[in-house]
């Protein structure tokens, strides 16, 4: 079964009735890159077991100086003067992917030696370091606080280009008709409307305030131009279904940028991969986008939506350090505290979508006032709104809750047909989760079980949620054709996450 043929699945369960159709959303982010980085080899320094020759005894005071400095910075991972075949023997012979070692060549001057095992090859770069700037490897490239540091962004950059060039190259053949379809767009357009109209308007008052003004100017105020303060705005000949219907023109401020944390591009919605200086990101409106993405991005940047840059699309764990008070997001928090409140005997609850609109105008509301959102019946009396955003929210997110790492597991689990050893299974998968993604799928599954025990009268059973929410909270390979396993899993997890999380 496709994820098409899942989503007419959801669409043709017990109970369909009246009321808006199933409205599936889809992924926004591409997982590609992330996935190829998650399998990079971690850095492993090869620590000295050996006690340090002392230099020769025609060596300097500066010089033994240098040598007693150089074992201080690099600690054990510095092996005192040792040539490049030794270093290759050590780490080809004891060393596995990613190991590596400090040493200084025998002909060295100034510097010292970093050598790296990549690929059943190991690898020998000059290495500096200057104090308040940190570690580096020429004076152009990037500065470290370490030296395991510069390890994990190397060894990641080496495996990215390895097993993700073909990626890396449609990134740089894009042209700027991507941008209509980017992730910016898609999470941003409703604010964007609403920022542009509220420019057009403030437009068009200023316009009409001068238009009054200069009736009432004698001949010299008129022969003054003013200067304008704000970005170029006029209302085009015909408005297209555009976000930004008025012709708008700012230029970003973008600087590179070193993110913590999971980020993805908002112009390819390709993972911004690397350790430290991932991509970049505007100042002014807090666009994100690799640097050569930000080369394609149109000269549209709206710092007032940085105000309201919101939560939908932000990883996960990204957002639970944000509020460290609470384990799961306000989000996720919110919305089930509004369906257990009166979406519980709602027939079709989490099938039927509500109306697409409606659910841009909550969401928009959740980014701009955060946990202050009035959700309530009053504002918003469709609660299958609320169940939409909630679906949304995950849909969106960058990694999903059962995660690119955890997800073979759950499947193994699934597929075991003796129950006892399953669950047992499914407990030992869900502990492999970080824990922000342990904690929030633990919430929604006790709030999926709690509303499946209301079939007789919303028509919701387990199979039935698990139908719907496979898609949104599993991380499906990107060409799965069938979803029958995913939704048996998951129907297992939510009938008996009661033991699975004991």
């Amino acid at each position: 079964m496709s994820r098409n043929a899942a989503a007419g699945v959801v669409a043709t369960l017990p109970g369909g009735g009246g009321g808006e159709p199933s409205s599936p959303v889809q992924k926004v982010w591409k997982p590609e890159l992330y996935k190829i980085q998650l399998e990079a080899p971690a850095p492993c320094p090869m620590r000295c077991q050996r006690t340090l020759p002392l230099p020769p005894t025609k060596s300097t005071a500066e010089e033994v100086e240098q040598d007693n400095q150089a074992a201080r910075l690099y600690g054990s991972e510095y092996h005192g003067l040792m040539g490049h075949l030794e270093a290759e023997h050590l780490l080809g012979l004891t060393g596995g992917e990613g190991s590596y070692l400090v040493r200084r060549s025998p002909m060295s001057d100034g510097f010292y030696t970093l050598s790296l095992r990549f690929n059943k090859r190991t690898r020998h770069y000059k290495l500096f370091h200057k104090p308040g700037v940190g570690h580096y490897l020429r004076e152009q490239d990037k500065r470290f606080d370490s030296v395991y540091d510069m390890v994990a962004d190397g060894l990641i950059n080496f495996h990215m280009q390895l097993h993700a060039s073909p990626i890396i190259q449609q990134i740089n053949q894009q042209t700027k008709n991507c941008y209509q379809q980017s992730p910016y767009m898609t999470l941003n357009g409703r604010k964007l409307r609403a920022l542009s109209n509220e420019l057009g308007k403030t437009n068009a008052a200023a316009a009409t305030a001068a238009a009054a003004a200069k009736d009432d100017a004698s001949p010299k105020d008129v022969d003054v131009p003013l200067m304008p303060t704000q970005p170029l705005v006029s209302q085009p000949p015909a408005v297209a279904m555009d976000p930004m219907p008025l012709i708008y023109e700012k230029l970003h401020h973008f600087k590179v940028h070193t993110f913590k944390g999971l980020n993805w591009c908002e112009f390819c919605a390709n993972f911004l991969w690397g350790f430290t200086a991932q991509g970049v990101k505007c100042e002014a409106c807090g666009f994100v986008a690799h640097t050569k993405c930000s080369e394609l991005v149109p000269p549209k940047c709206v710092p007032d939506l940085k105000r309201i840059r919101g939560v939908f699309g932000t990883d996960l764990a990204t957002m639970v350090q944000l509020d460290p008070r609470h384990q799961i997001p306000f989000v996720v928090r919110r919305c089930v505290e509004e369906v257990e409140a009166r979406g519980m005997l709602q027939e079709g609850i989490y099938r039927v979508s509500g109306f697409a609109d409606e659910i841009e105008a909550l969401k928009l509301a959740l980014d701009r006032e955060g946990e202050k959102t009035d959700m309530s019946e009053a504002a918003y009396g469709n609660v299958n709104v609320i169940a939409g955003t909630l679906k949304l929210y995950l849909r969106l997110l960058p990694v999903p809750l059962i995660t690119f790492q955890a997800y073979p597991s759950f499947m193994t689990a699934g597929r075991n047909t003796k129950q006892a050893e399953q669950l047992q299974m499914m407990s030992e998968a869900v502990r492999r989760l970080p824990p922000a993604h342990y904690s929030c799928l633990q919430y929604m599954l006790e709030h999926l079980k709690r509303v499946a025990s209301h079939y007789a009268v919303n028509k919701m059973n387990e199979h039935n949620l698990a139908t719907v929410f496979a898609p949104t909270l599993i991380a499906t390979p990107q060409h799965m054709t069938n979803l029958t396993e995913e939704i048996f899993m998951l129907s297992s997890l939510i009938t008996h996450c009661k033991i699975i999380f004991a």
